[in-house]
């Protein structure tokens, strides 16, 4: 039809996993690459804090997530360095891709989306004010940055992520996946960088509590099954309550306690997914008070029965 544009996906994915061993340390990683997109997922443990360079020299459009660890890159192209903690996002182009990282954490887990210019630029040119200006920059091969402050990974932005990442399809099902999930972390994204500017105050205004409160969206995740209450975290990580939970509104745009809901149920979806637990079990081992609760809090955030994904993958 006259005037529209449709994304036609060509040819085969490609999957590779790799594991590279230097005396750095160790990367383990896995990318996933059809129609000149790549994905990719990489953790990285080091053994001592050190310095590693990165290029590339690929005429894309690049989606970067830090999902743990702090760091700092130098971005030769824009003439940069940014001091980054575990939990932030951020789209850029440049001409060339040169980049210094000192890694100021032993584990680093990172997240990647290499868009080609067109095609990122197809979905982004009518778009909202800021992906539009971020779009014309690319067409005029300017090097830029969607946002001067980094995005924080908040909880819809996270589900997707591990989503893409623990992806069961395959074949051309997986490739639509993955395709129509990029664009959903587009557009979560840039929605969260108007969302940011939005606020006027800025209520955590030092790196040390911001880095607290990623310390306790940690520490969430990996206790979903046995949560701290609000004193044990607040405790934890050397903050008062009131800062806490303030400071975790201002940065995940939710409540610590939403914030346990949402990873209590997306969790619950894996499992009914991908494993033969019953939703029984499944609702006692996240710690809801019967099986009834459980139905109620999971029909009520999926719109559907934890019944319904058992007979309906």
């Amino acid at each position: 039809m006259s005037g529209e544009h449709f994304v036609i996906l060509k040819g085969f994915m490609q999957e590779e996993k790799q594991q590279h061993t230097s005396e750095q340390g160790t990367r383990d990683s896995i990318t996933w690459t059809f129609d000149d997109i790549r994905i990719g997922h990489a953790v990285s443990k080091f053994n001592c804090l050190t310095s590693f360079q990165g290029a590339s020299d690929a005429d894309v459009v690049r989606f970067h997530f830090g999902l743990k660890g702090d760091y700092s890159f130098t971005y030769k192209q824009l003439n940069q360095t940014y001091d980054l903690i575990g939990g932030h996002h951020n789209i850029m182009y440049s001409k060339g891709f040169d980049i210094e990282v000192k890694n100021k954490s032993l584990v680093l887990e990172t997240f990647g989306i290499q868009f080609p210019k067109a095609l990122f630029v197809q979905f982004t040119q009518n778009a909202n004010e800021p992906l539009q200006r971020f779009a014309a920059s690319i067409m005029e091969d300017k090097n830029v940055m969607l946002s001067n402050n980094w995005g924080t990974i908040d909880a819809p932005i996270q589900q997707v992520l591990q989503q893409i990442i623990h992806c069961k399809y395959g074949g051309d099902l997986k490739k639509l996946f993955l395709l129509s999930k990029s664009i959903e972390l587009l557009v979560l994204c840039a929605e969260s960088y108007i969302t940011a500017n939005r606020q006027k105050d800025i209520f955590l205004k030092n790196k040390a509590d911001q880095e607290k409160i990623i310390a306790v969206r940690d520490l969430i995740n990996e206790r979903v099954h046995c949560p701290p209450n609000l004193s044990e975290i607040a405790k934890t990580v050397g903050l008062n309550e009131y800062k806490l939970k303030r400071g975790f509104k201002e940065t995940f745009n939710t409540t610590v306690f939403g914030y346990l809901t949402e990873q209590r149920l997306q969790l619950a979806h894996q499992y009914l997914r991908d494993t033969q637990k019953t939703a029984a079990e499944i609702s006692f081992e996240l710690g809801y008070a019967t099986p009834q609760h459980f139905n109620n809090a999971f029909k009520k955030k999926f719109g559907f029965t934890p019944f319904s994904v058992r007979n309906n993958p």
